[in-house]
């Protein structure tokens, strides 16, 4: 099961050919649907959106910008 919540920073696994996303691209979770589905939405370097989506937790790595524990 994937740790996800609101605001969380995912990439996507799996090409989504139909929005026009790729593997890779960087999005973040606005809305839990259910469980383990999703809305992200997908936004250019100026904050604009281009793709917002529901998607499967399975379609989805979440990132983590920090450690996750402080080391010892």
């Amino acid at each position: 099961m994937l740790d996800l919540e609101l605001l969380s920073v995912v990439a996507l696994m799996h090409d989504k050919p139909e929005a026009g996303l790729v593997r890779g691209q960087v999005g973040t979770v606005v809305e839990v649907l259910g469980p383990e589905v999703f809305e992200v939405e997908f936004s250019d370097d100026s904050g604009r959106t281009y793709a917002s989506l529901p998607l499967k937790a399975h379609d989805l790595l979440r990132l983590h910008h920090e450690p996750l524990h402080e080391a010892a």
